[in-house]
């Protein structure tokens, strides 16, 4: 497919054509289909699963559509070049660069999407593929859809860094990368820095995302002592590159064909059918990347394997399904392979901690490389590939060199075994001036005799000699599940267990019953309580959190007064100081500064407290320890400009604030106190206001709140104009004046509260302030509960709420959330279908809205018919959305109204969520198979085929293609009856030999040796006349029942991600139970035990009227509901 759209990229100002490098900002149309506007209720999304971790958003908004109509937007774009390679970079996508093109080639090296096209894959929507992404503090990035703040630097020596700099959504830590040129390189520099700017210690995991355009001649390639590669989480491990076994359901070693001797190597893209990660499990080198040896041109990645071991490949898999997701993403640039470097991190998940106040700094490093193959070996000056074909009469040695600067006189020499030279060359090289040659010899080779040598004027840039392959290589176990808390054995292990729950972020297993138990078998436990503290602390709860700290502390001071770490006496000066004792806490932060780990963010929450105070000498003291053990906190340099000012020390202060903006010239603190500026993102100004406060600059912070205020807000961004004005009340109380303090709080009533929702502590803790003053605040008070059920403080949130509703009972949001309450912690479905009444009338238009109600409707065993009489009282509403069309379609179906059913995919484009792949499909094979059905019941066979077939072809606007490995044994079975009824049996024998041929199935994104379709290949073999190929699969089907009736139901552990956003409580052991019922059914149907059968599967679709297979049986084995 070609694509009618193309970014057209500007030329060079004149005035910097002449420079080696060039960089400047021009705006670039794109063709762009646009998000639509998020929903206005919190997503709390507590038992999402995302990328194997956990899929919260909160605060953000959710997205759940995007626009199918593109328009050309002008998009702010930033342009860096050079005579060798051009990158475009998008400030407004997260920093993103969008192109990069190997100029000696006229090649997008990264790859190129000519439009911008997000799809609903991103944490909390959108995400465009492409280019290259840079993921943190998770994965994908969660503001990978917002804008960043952007610079150009120019450096003595010519260089040019771009950067872009944020602060992320949830932690507020403050990331900044910043892609650099040089004048006599090809290598693409990216420097990131990355500051926890919060008071808390935090995780992150950084991935470096980028795409490759992918086709049959694309190969990946990873350093060659990468023998065993990884799934997300290390749940499982393959060989690499042959994969040796199945690897996500895929047989590979069955792929291996004359025709493709290679077809188990997953290095190669036209091998990989199916959505797959895979990351290397250890290597010693420091490179991989992507060659298209149609093109002949890729690149490498090149950092210090110690601390970026991260080297992954993603593709959506060369297959139909794949192909929808490229479609979804693109208008005609195709497929492509995600090459991702992490940073800190080997695995998705896999975090590592940064304390308060740290600061990470690294680089990475990309370069093009031309006509040599899949680099060998590499450097940041030059990449090596080396074949040895051996022959009887010596062999040949296949040599490419590529260099990543111009270099005259460049040496190559090979020697073979004993260090016998095979050739020596001088070449002049430079990019796109590769060296690529053929020596032959006489002399038996061996591959991991022969070296190549590449030498500039004495200088080595690369040296490679293939390694021995011993073939002892042992495959990894993958990782496992942890035991139940009571089930470990160790006070040590249970701590380890829940801090590697909590630092990996899980989304369905809770750390805390593994500290709880470790308090259960020494209620002191230090460990233990420190941990379950900290938790308390970030939800607000300080008195438990204190209760935790002094247990800790009385173990930990128990010989003597002196802990070997101090966190606990920072957590307790954290403790202390937001509930009013500031004296005590200055003692603990005082002592937490022992501990060299914890001096810094010690000393510089006492410079706060100090300069809060006014007492200026002695906040510059701490500011002074703090810089001397970490020079790079930008907090604390701030605090030292604004302490020198106020001492009159202003040449200090000016020598400083000059040195700290050229450390990091988009700290928006710093640049405030330079020249004035405010930030024009909201979050980020209400971010520098809370930052005066806590200095006690509280007429600079009421300024920067009012601003803040007053600022537009980004779609798909937290709107925190109603929370900056509230900070402005406080501030105002904080000064004594109680008028201002009400004025601004009325103003926050009538602020526009769309997307807005408090997130941090300071939010938290000034919200409880208002209400207790100003206890007529309805706003505050419905902030406070949105806030409290994110964190889990739910039967609070739920009387926070309630207060709001009092006060004010307009708000359709509270009434919503208090719908949401009272299912999952009141356990009232009746209180919750009122309140979703109160908020339907509060918003008749809302088609969020109805989507829950009817989702509540479900639950609780509401009659279908009535369902439907609901939802068809606004059918435009139901258009809306897919996910209530779709619901629409399958209740219609369970009461026979087919054609209805059917006449709703009429115009109509679906949109699927990564992970939640199928719905849209399931629904339309449920229709097309019922009216088959219906057909062959009376008469109708031409009919009956039609529906079949179109069953089994599975149209484009469905948004997604049936995954290589799922289950349509039904399908085909259905398609052997009708054939059959036709008198076509030569026909109807093969579509039955389809269907009995599927082994397993896949559902909600796993595989599975049986499911409800396996019934359907018994048919089949029956139908065949295999009767013993029948009873074999009715066996394994009955043990897989018995396993499954003894075996509790959980989430998996080691689930990617579910395909379903969760709002309401869900019971995972109701689910499989209802799956036991099913399955006995299927199995009493095959004994020919019609009337049990049916019993079960009343009770089947009472639960679940949707259930497709169980209204299939039930159709198959009573007509009457068919016609």
């Amino acid at each position: 497919m070609v694509n009618a759209s193309r970014i057209e990229l500007p030329d060079a100002p004149t005035q910097q054509r002449a420079d080696a490098v060039r960089a400047w900002r021009e705006d670039v149309a794109i063709d762009t289909y646009l998000p639509r506007a998020p929903d206005r209720y919190p997503a709390y999304l507590d038992a999402r699963v995302y990328q194997g971790s956990s899929g919260q958003v909160y605060p953000l908004p959710f997205h759940e559509r995007i626009s199918q109509e593109k328009v050309s937007r002008s998009w702010d774009a930033i342009h860096l070049e050079n005579e060798w390679v051009r990158l475009m970079i998008l400030p407004e996508l997260g920093g993103r660069v969008h192109v990069g093109i190997d100029k000696t080639r006229d090649y997008d090296f990264f790859y190129r999407n000519n439009v911008i096209k997000p799809a609903l894959v991103g944490l909390a929507g959108p995400w465009v593929s492409g280019g290259v992404e840079l993921n943190w503090p998770q994965h994908h990035r969660p503001a990978t859809f917002l804008p960043t703040a952007a610079s150009i630097e120019h450096e003595p020596d010519g260089a040019v860094t771009v950067w872009c700099s944020d602060h992320d959504p949830f932690a507020r830590m403050k990331g900044m990368h910043g892609f650099r040129l040089r004048p006599d390189s090809s290598v693409i520099e990216l420097r990131a820095r990355l500051y926890n700017r919060s008071e808390h210690e935090q995780t992150f995991m950084w991935w470096a995302n980028v795409a490759a355009h992918a086709n049959d001649d694309y190969q990946s390639f990873f350093p060659t002592d990468v023998h065993h590669v990884a799934d997300h989480a290390k749940r499982a491990v393959s060989s690499f590159p042959s994969a040796d076994g199945r690897y996500y359901g895929v047989d590979y070693p069955a792929q291996v064909t004359p025709g493709t001797p290679d077809g188990d190597r997953i290095d190669w893209y036209r091998n990989v059918p199916v959505p797959t990660s895979y990351m290397c499990l250890g290597t010693s080198d420091d490179f991989f990347g992507g060659y298209d040896h149609g093109v002949g041109a890729g690149f490498v990645h090149w950092a210090d394997h110690r601390v970026a071991p991260g080297k992954k490949q993603w593709t959506w898999g060369n297959a139909p399904f794949g192909l929808a997701w490229d479609a979804h993403l693109t208008d005609g640039d195709g497929p492509y392979v995600e090459l991702m470097a992490g940073v800190y991190t080997d695995n998705q998940p896999d975090f590592t901690f940064l304390r308060p106040g740290e600061t990470r700094t690294f680089s990475q490093y990309w370069f093009p490389i031309q006509d040599i193959g899949p680099a060998h070996q590499a450097s940041l000056d030059a990449a090596v590939h080396l074949d040895v074909v051996r022959s009887a009469s010596g062999g040949e040695v296949r040599l490419g060199v590529a260099v990543t600067a111009p270099r005259d006189g460049v040496t190559v020499t090979v020697t073979g075994p004993g260090g016998a030279r095979l050739a020596t060359m001088d070449a002049d090289l430079g990019p796109g001036r590769s060296l690529v040659r053929t020596i032959s010899t006489d002399l038996p080779l061996d591959p991991t005799e022969v070296e190549v040598l590449v030498e500039h004027r004495g200088t080595t840039l690369v040296r490679w000699r293939p390694r021995r392959v011993t073939g002892d290589a042992v495959l990894p176990d993958p990782a496992t599940e942890p035991p139940a808390p009571a089930e470990i054995g160790s006070a040590d292990e249970l701590h380890a267990t829940g801090l590697h729950l909590s630092q990996y972020r899980h989304a369905t297993r809770s750390p805390e019953p593994y500290w709880e138990e470790a308090l259960r078998r020494d209620p002191d436990d230090a460990r233990a309580h420190v941990a379950l503290a900290a938790r308390s602390c970030r939800a607000g709860r300080y008195a438990d959190a204190r209760t935790h700290l002094e247990a800790a502390l009385g173990r930990l001071t128990l010989r003597n007064p002196n802990p070997r770490d101090g966190e606990a006496h920072y957590l307790l000066g954290q403790v202390l100081a937001r509930t009013g004792h500031e004296e005590a806490a200055r003692d603990a932060f005082g002592k937490a500064a022992w501990d060299a780990s914890w001096r810094s963010p010690g000393r510089l929450a006492l410079a706060r407290l100090e300069a809060c105070d006014g007492n200026d000498a002695a906040a510059l003291a701490e500011t002074a320890e703090v810089l001397a053990v970490d020079p790079q906190n930008l907090q604390a340099r701030a605090v030292r400009v604004l302490v020198l000012r106020r001492a009159g020390r202003h040449g200090e202060a000016a020598v400083l604030l000059d040195e700290s903006r050229r450390l990091d010239g988009l700290d928006w603190w710093l640049r405030f106190l330079d020249d004035g500026a405010l930030p024009t993102h909201p979050p980020t100004a209400l971010d520098v206001a809370l930052e005066l406060v806590s200095v006690g600059e509280l007429a600079a912070a009421a300024r920067v709140l009012d601003h803040t205020a007053s600022l537009p807000v980004h779609v798909g961004d937290v709107n925190v104009a109603p929370l900056a004005l509230l900070h402005l009340a406080d501030v105002a109380l904080r000064r004594g004046d109680v008028v201002a303090a009400a004025a601004a709080v009325e103003r926050a009533q009538q602020a526009r509260a769309r997307w807005c929702l408090a997130s941090r502590l300071d939010d938290a803790d000034m919200l409880a302030r208002i209400v207790e003053a100003f206890p007529w605040a309805a706003r505050a008070w419905a902030l406070l509960g949105h806030w409290g059920y994110a964190v889990g403080r739910r039967d609070e949130a739920v009387t926070w709420w309630e207060t709001s509703v009092a006060l004010d009972g307009t708000d359709p949001v509270v009434h919503r959330n208090l719908a949401v309450a009272a299912y999952n912690v009141l356990g009232d479905a009746q209180a919750a279908a009122a309140r979703y009444e109160r908020a339907i009338a509060l918003a008749p238009d809302d088609a969020r809205l109805r989507y829950e109600r009817d989702q509540l409707a479900g639950r609780t065993g509401a009659p279908a018919a009535s369902r439907i009489e609901a939802l068809l009282a606004r059918p435009d509403l139901v258009h809306e959305r897919d996910d209530l069309t779709i619901v629409l379609i399958e209740l219609l179906v369970s009461v026979g109204r087919l054609d209805e059913a059917l006449a709703l995919f009429d115009d109509r484009s679906f949109q699927p969520w990564e992970g939640g792949e199928g719905q849209a499909l399931g629904a339309w094979e449920h229709v097309r198979a019922a009216l088959a059905r219906r057909a062959l019941t009376t008469g109708d066979l031409d009919g009956a085929l039609t529906h079949v077939e179109a069953a089994l072809e599975v149209p484009a606007a469905l948004g997604e293609a049936r995954h290589l490995l799922a289950n349509a044994s039904d399908l085909h079975l259905l398609l052997g009856d009708v054939r059959a009824a036709r008198g076509e049996h030569g026909a109807a024998r093969t579509a039955w030999e389809e269907a009995a041929r599927f082994e397993g199935d896949f559902q909600t994104m796993e595989v599975r040796a049986y499911s409800e379709k396996t019934y359907a290949s018994v048919l089949a073999w029956r139908r065949l006349g295999r009767e013993d190929r029948a009873d074999a699969l009715i066996e394994g089907l009955a043990e897989h029942v018995a396993h499954l009736a003894v075996t509790p139901a959980q989430v998996d552990y080691f689930a990617t991600s579910l395909p379903t956003m969760l709002l309401f409580t869900d019971d995972p052991q109701v689910r499989q139970d209802g799956t036991l019922l099913l399955l006995r059914a299927q199995l009493a149907a095959l004994e020919g035990a019609d009337a049990e059968a049916l019993t079960l599967l009343r009770t089947v679709l009472d639960a679940d009227p949707l259930d497709a297979a169980g209204c299939g049986l039930r159709d198959s084995l009573s007509p009457e509901h068919v016609a």
